[in-house]
């Protein structure tokens, strides 16, 4: 699959989308709370719970990482059969 600095690339290419697909999840903005407007924005969220988004986003990325390496490692889908520009 590729040598350590490319399954970190992989990795951190995963569990960046992974996070901003995490980051909306039980969102609440300070409009929805009812808040008064103190100068921020009403859309800004009341909140945003990161350190457990980070540890979430960090355990879906590495079953997600774990999951294509097996793929790939054992050859479950073969890569030559793609669609795609071939070498």
């Amino acid at each position: 699959m590729g040598g350590p600095i490319t399954l970190v690339a992989i990795y951190l290419t995963i569990w960046w989308t992974v996070l901003f697909a995490v980051l909306p999840i039980g969102v609440q903005t300070r409009a929805d709370v009812g808040l008064p407007n103190d100068g921020s924005d009403p859309g800004a969220p009341v909140d945003p719970k990161l350190k457990k988004k980070f540890i979430t986003t960090t355990w879906i990325s590495t079953l997600v990482f774990a999951l294509i390496w097996l793929v790939i490692h054992f050859h479950l889908i073969d890569l030559a059969k793609l669609p795609g520009p071939h070498d």
